[in-house]
């Protein structure tokens, strides 16, 4: 199996008055920009991806919704609890394991710092932040036999602005 593992892209600033709900902030104007040029470089590194894992936080979902757009015939991104801010890797790493077809490319949008544990996690066996993923920042691993801990290696991790360039065709 693939795994691409993508954080949200550039957010509104936190704002109790306008989001008393952290999970009901939105991409900003700049940031859904950079995101869907940043979708357009991941689609390009990984066309045959057509399963996408989104937080129910709008941001996250924002930034699925622009992978989906980038991506030929991806259905709509499938929200994910394991995906939360604050849940363990652990739990992903499992979901994952039980929920996949062998041969799969999963895209999975989510928050910092529960992504670099899972990449943490599904690299050395310990779920510490071994990266930390900028904003629209992604990094891919391929897990050769067993989803596992320890079993992935890392393939490429970019940030947003060489996944731009890599969608403008550079």
């Amino acid at each position: 199996m693939r795994l691409v593992v993508v954080r949200h892209g550039p957010a509104e600033s936190r704002d109790p008055s306008r989001w008393p709900n952290d999970d009901r902030r939105p991409l900003s104007k700049d940031g859904r920009r950079s995101t869907r040029e940043a979708a357009k470089g991941i689609a390009r590194l990984e066309p045959g991806a057509r399963t996408i894992v989104t937080s129910a936080a709008t941001r996250a979902r924002s930034t699925a919704l622009l992978l989906r757009d980038a991506l030929d015939s991806a259905p709509l991104p499938a929200e994910w609890q394991a995906l939360e801010p604050g849940a363990p890797a652990a739990g992903l790493l499992e979901r994952l394991a039980q929920h996949h077809t062998p041969g799969e490319t999963v895209i999975l949008v989510g928050h910092e710092p529960q992504l670099g544990e899972l990449i943490g996690l599904a690299l050395t066996g310990e779920a510490v932040s071994v990266t930390r993923l900028a904003r629209a920042g992604a990094a891919a691993l391929t897990f050769p036999k067993a989803i596992r801990a320890g079993a992935a290696t890392l393939d490429w991790r970019l940030d947003r602005r060489a996944l731009s360039q890599l969608g403008d065709g550079r």
